[in-house]
């Protein structure tokens, strides 16, 4: 097939190239402070976790040091790696308790009572501290306090607001409640910084201080576990200081498929990397890439590819210390998926199940619950190579914008709401137990294409992760697309109320060609399309892209 061009998507930026390193993230204040690392004699990791800590400081809307951090990695010496820091439930945290607890403000029983969004039973364990200090300790060459200077520099200092960040920060005017929340994050304690208004968040800057003189366990076993604690059971939540200090990082294996000739690594549960290994292994069952890369029939298979997978996804994917998972990401269970999908758009149910019982295919009732997902959740993601070798994809997000809209006591840090995925339902494959970790959506991924050609990337989002993982790659390798064109194209989004949602930039004949397939068909804005990054080492030489829907910037030197 003829390769589309770069004017065919509209792009307006190249892949950018240089042979000493390249960070590509969401802001560009967050990509110099990486490269700066690079520049200072650290390595991919040191500068990953540079560049995380300036998007704390620099895009407080997506991420915080009250939220998980999640890495995969290619390094230097060939190891394919990961890094998982993701806190669980409260120990104390039973369904009853919560279901008790936050009945009164829900006006149900308890017996009714559904899993806040927001406030201090959404909020679990944050891991993003240690992650770092793990990953600078593990696998950097320079110090926790080196690496994290970039960013305590801009929360002390002050930065200037760019326009993406700006409109989310408006999400904050609602969410925070108390006096020395709305202090801290807005101005005058009223109101979002405008773009281009300079802010400085020095509460947060000396938290970060802290983490660089005293190491993580300031966080954990120190005055801001203290606070945390505090804060979170001040509004009546259960979370303690024990918990913070039982949390440990883990290092799990990773998960892959093969895609034709390349290999695919993901995250294992309790992420949803099998969502997205399922759907590739059913998109190349299904023959997607035979059809044009611009027709409504390479559309339909992939989104019908991807309904599969979130079906099985919802259904098996939980904390694996608690629940058995069948192997999504196997090409055996796609051959027996693929078999379901035909030239018109099907009813998979896109969400978890209400109970174990299993539908005539044997993956789960036909009538599903949606799952406790915000499909805005914002996130940020990052990626790093450098001339050694190495190849890092680092994501950190506290789930849903600021999270719960706790800020815990005047240290800056806003707490995240990953645990309002849980359910309070006993049957629910992801139901709230102590100490449990959270069916969690963030997924960095790392592709093989060769020995010597090795790329990290993602596509941050929600729900939107697997899909936009999918589509990048398909464009990647199958299109043989650049890192900038595979970004740049429009994409499809699969929702959770069954519908399918494209941008408008996607070809009129490409939209009225899945509506005469059956899809239920919308546009949407950019913004609900995710935020994609990727960066490449090939024999050497790296290289860059990043996503055109954000304020997103790759720095090569």
């Amino acid at each position: 097939m003829d390769k589309p061009s770069v004017d065919a998507f509209g792009s307006r930026r190249s892949t950018l190239r240089g042979p000493n390193g390249a960070v590509a993230t969401s802001q560009p204040l967050a990509a110099q402070a990486g490269l700066r690392t690079l520049q200072d004699g650290g390595n991919a990791f040191d500068a990953a976790v540079a560049t995380a800590a300036a998007l704390n400081v620099t895009e407080p809307t997506s991420t915080g040091l009250g939220g998980d951090a999640f890495m995969l990695y290619k390094s230097a010496d060939g190891e394919v790696g990961a890094m998982r820091a993701c806190g669980g439930a409260p120990a104390d945290a039973t369904r009853q308790k919560v279901r008790e607890a936050v009945a009164d403000g829900q006006g149900v029983d308890p017996s009714e009572a559904e899993m806040p969004r927001t406030g201090a039973h959404a909020v679990t364990v944050p891991g993003t501290a240690r992650g770092w200090e793990a990953t600078v300790e593990e696998f950097g060459r320079l110090g926790l306090s080196d690496v994290l200077q970039p960013a305590i520099d801009y929360a002390m200092g002050g930065y200037p607001v760019t326009e993406v960040i700006a409109d989310a920060w408006t999400q904050g005017e609602e969410l925070f409640e108390d006096a020395h929340a709305r202090q801290q994050y807005l101005v005058d304690g009223e109101r979002a910084p405008a773009p281009g208004e300079t802010v400085q968040l020095k509460n947060l800057g000396e938290s970060l201080q802290a983490i660089a003189e005293e190491g993580a366990d300031v966080v954990y076993e120190g005055y801001i576990a203290e606070a945390i604690a505090e804060e979170v059971q001040r509004h009546g939540g259960f979370l303690s200081v024990d918990d913070l200090a039982n949390f440990e990082v883990e290092f799990p294996d990773p998960v892959s498929t093969t895609y034709g000739d390349s290999e695919v690594y993901e995250l294992p549960p309790n992420n949803q990397g099998l969502i997205a290994l399922e759907a590739l292994n059913i998109a190349e069952e299904l023959g997607a890439s035979d059809y044009d890369a611009d027709s409504a029939a390479r559309v339909h298979y992939l989104a019908e590819a991807m309904k599969r997978a979130f079906h099985d996804g919802h259904r098996y994917i939980t904390d694996p210390d608690f629940e058995e998972i069948p192997p999504l990401g196997s090409k055996e269970w796609a051959r027996e998926r693929a078999e379901s999908v035909g030239e018109t758009a099907s009813d998979v149910n896109f969400g978890v199940p209400d109970s174990h019982a299993e539908d005539s295919a044997g993956h789960g009732p036909a009538d599903p619950r949606e799952p406790n997902v915000p499909e805005d959740a914002d996130t940020v993601l990052l990626c790093v190579g450098d001339d050694e070798g190495n190849v890092v994809s680092f994501i950190n997000s506290r789930f849903a914008g600021f999270g719960s809209g706790l800020v815990a006591g005047r240290t800056g840090i806003a707490l995240q709401n990953r645990g309002a995925s849980f359910s309070l339902g006993d049957d629910h494959p992801n139901r709230l137990e102590p100490e449990k970790r959270p069916f969690h959506t963030l997924i960095p991924g790392i592709l093989k294409r060769g020995d010597d050609d090795w790329s990290a990337f993602g596509v941050m989002g929600g729900y939107m992760q697997p899909q936009g993982h999918l589509q990048t790659l398909v464009g990647m390798l199958d299109d043989d697309l650049t890192l900038q064109e595979a970004l740049d194209r429009p994409r499809w989004r699969y929702r959770e109320d069954g519908r399918l949602a494209v941008e408008a930039r996607m070809p009129t004949d490409v939209q009225n060609g899945l509506r005469r397939r059956g899809h239920d068909l919308e546009v949407l804005l950019p913004g609900m399309f995710g935020g994609a990054q990727v960066v490449r080492n090939k024999g050497g030489s790296l290289s860059g892209a990043t996503e055109p829907r954000k304020d997103g910037t790759v720095s090569v030197w």
